[in-house]
């Protein structure tokens, strides 16, 4: 046993019974004594209290008190007045107390409710509509005091257990000797167990430790009785499920594998807990609809049918209004799966031997030369007559480009010079032409065309497959029944909106999307939105089946996302799963559970789009070509009908 406050009281007592004090002031003392040896134990230097009494307690005892331990904080004192002799018919008072008394906790770091009353009817609607009102947090300690029995208290089992509360009971014997005994109630301990006496109060020793529990402990930091919590989850590219024969049954056993479960597995070891994996039965994350209520997973926790949501839910304003979320497990971004096309030839892969660059050069040397032809033939006086002599040489240039044989006159040493200058460029580049050339012929493309959204929603032969009642929903539109703040007005995802009308845009809940991915989606006119571990997750899943990388991701993130897990609002869980996640996160370990789920995740993170192949050339390969000739012909012929049309002319 431990002494926190060892005073030697008793002749304080006594001489306050000596001298015929009323009963009012004694208890005042007592009360005294007690919420400063508590308070002073365990208080941060400047905590502020706020009293809440039934009106049993006379407000001069309170002010005795707030006098006397000159709370370095503040004290504020708030009395729930009633003349009914049932306080569950105070809820309207109670509740505007609990507001008031909510502003006045926001305003100080670190707070302690006292809580005096003999009432357990008053004392089970205080707690009730503190936990309702918001106004425990696991910050604020919450201290109750009152003469009831135990027994008389078993309705406030489960919700101090969760709260960062003690319980003092205050006794008196035959003697007219009073001392206190402090208890707590551990978090999810049964109904009926009994609650833990921390320590003890007495005039003469003071507060005295009986437990290994220091006061207000951190209950959650590791739980003593290894309690089975329910957590929400369902399929998705951290978590899947998987079906096990089990021998002993005949029947298959159905369960969940992935990084998320995993780290589920590494958080009940450290918390010291079991766990019940539980789906959604609609197989959704959740949105919240017109009556306020919420579906899917989200609904099971603000329901408190679970006790943690795994997801991982991506992190929103809106949801945050009605869940906490722990850390960030990952960081993310939205990308598109699509299905790679077969190996097809480039019938004009011809004009890509050369850059672009390099044929604007060509083109460029070709209209120097003629411009300089030009000039010699104007301005050189033994040429004058020659008017054709600029032509002449400009499609010389040309054939030699062409490998055609030529013959120009030439008189001056420069314009030697200038042709064998463009004979060697020309050679250059038409041996480095026709090698490319027999190169592209043998190589296949594997088309990748949807790279963006822009691409998706250019095409209107492709489908857009989005996952049903995700978090990214509320930025597409306003569905039926569900509470959309900011719908997208205009943009890209308008348009995505706008598809829906058109039957371009399919939601479906996650768990049906490696079905989707194996027909829809391999078919070629649908494309899969998922976050890009899910796309990542599909594709080695099916390079681990088929043994191909059949399908590819986008280049283009859109939608940053932050996942993480939920717990309902104001629950002590989420500060110690906070600090567990931290350090695992810091570790790595999150990540390298995820590589160790899938080992083909990156196998197809880098398969070329261009192959070469050994067969003989086909018109599939080279029809480009002829096009270019029957376009040639018929501009040729168009030209010639003009100059037939322009003789005529000039000769009537």
């Amino acid at each position: 046993m431990r002494y926190l406050v060892k005073r030697d009281m008793k002749w304080s007592m006594m001489r306050l019974q000596q001298t015929g004090l009323s009963t009012q002031v004694m208890e005042a003392w007592l009360v005294t004594q007690v919420v400063e040896a508590v308070l002073t134990s365990t208080q941060h230097g400047s905590y502020s209290v706020i009293f809440i009494t039934d009106g049993g307690t006379s407000p001069s005892t309170i002010f005795m008190i707030i006098d006397h331990l000159r709370f370095p904080g503040g004290a504020v004192l708030f009395e729930a007045v009633t003349n009914a002799s049932d306080f569950t018919q105070s809820d309207k008072h109670l509740s505007l107390l609990i507001d008031n008394a909510k502003l006045l906790r926001k305003l100080s770091s670190y707070t302690t409710i006292v809580v005096i009353s003999d009432e357990a009817t008053f004392l089970a609607a205080f707690v009730k509509w503190s936990v309702k009102g918001r106004l425990m947090v696991w910050s604020t300690r919450l201290l109750i005091l009152t003469h009831s029995r135990l027994m008389e208290l078993q309705d406030l089992h489960t919700t101090l257990s969760n709260l960062n509360s003690m319980l003092v009971i205050i006794n008196d014997d035959t003697t007219n000797i009073r001392w206190c005994s402090v208890y707590v109630q551990l978090p999810y301990s049964p109904r009926g167990s009994q609650v833990v006496q921390v320590a003890s109060w007495t005039p003469r020793r003071g507060l005295l430790l009986t437990s290994h529990l220091p006061l207000f402990p951190e209950k959650f930091s590791k739980f003593h009785h290894r309690p089975n919590l329910r957590v929400a989850i369902e399929e998705s590219g951290f978590g899947r499920l998987v079906s096990v024969n089990d021998p002993g049954s005949g029947f298959h056993r159905i369960h969940f594998q992935g990084s998320l479960v995993k780290m589920i597995e590494y958080l009940s070891g450290a918390l010291n807990f079991t766990y019940t994996f539980v789906r959604p039965p609609d197989t959704v994350w959740g949105v919240r609809l017109n009556n306020g209520s919420w579906t899917g997973m989200m609904g099971m926790v603000v329901r408190e049918e679970v006790s943690i949501g795994a997801g991982p839910f991506m992190i929103d304003r809106w949801r945050a209004e009605a869940v906490d979320y722990t850390v960030p497990m990952v960081l993310d971004y939205w990308r598109i799966l699509g299905v790679r096309g077969l190996p097809e030839v480039d019938p004009w892969g011809f004009l890509f031997n050369l850059a672009p660059l390099v044929w604007a050069a060509i083109l460029r040397a070709l209209v120097v030369l003629a411009s300089t032809a030009f000039l010699v033939s104007t301005y050189c006086t033994y040429k004058s007559d020659d008017h054709g002599y600029w032509l002449h040489v400009t499609f010389g240039y040309i054939r030699i480009l062409l490998q055609q044989d030529t013959t120009l006159p030439v008189y001056w040493l420069w314009e030697r010079v200038v042709l064998m200058v463009w004979m060697m460029v020309t050679l250059v580049l038409t041996r480095s032409y026709s090698g490319n050339l027999m190169a592209l012929l043998a190589v296949r493309h594997i088309p990748e065309p949807y790279q963006t959204l822009r691409d998706v929603m250019d095409d209107p032969s492709v489908k857009l497959i989005w996952q049903k009642d995700s978090a990214t929903v509320p930025y597409l539109k306003m569905r039926p029944g569900a509470i959309t703040p900011e719908a997208a007005k205009s943009g890209i995802y308008r348009e995505i909106s706008d598809a829906e009308k058109t039957g371009r845009l399919i939601y479906i809940p996650h768990p049906q999307f490696p079905e989707v991915t194996d027909t829809l989606v391999r078919r070629g006119d649908h494309v899969l939105i998922d976050v890009h571990d899910g796309v990542k997750t599909t594709i080695a899943q099916d390079f681990t089946k088929t043994g191909k990388c059949s399908f590819y991701e986008s280049r283009e993130e859109f939608l940053l996302a932050m996942f993480a897990m939920i717990s309902q609002k104001g629950s002590p869980l989420v500060p110690i799963l906070n600090k567990r996640m931290t350090s695992m996160t810091e570790a790595g370990l999150f990540f390298q559970w995820l590589i160790a789920e899938e080992p083909n995740s990156t196998v197809c993170d880098h398969v070329p789009t261009k192959i070469t192949v050994n067969v003989a050339l086909s018109l599939s390969n080279v029809w480009g070509m002829f096009v270019i000739l029957l376009v040639g012909q018929v501009t040729s012929l168009s030209v010639f009908c003009l100059e037939l049309l322009i003789r005529r002319i000039q000769q009537n």
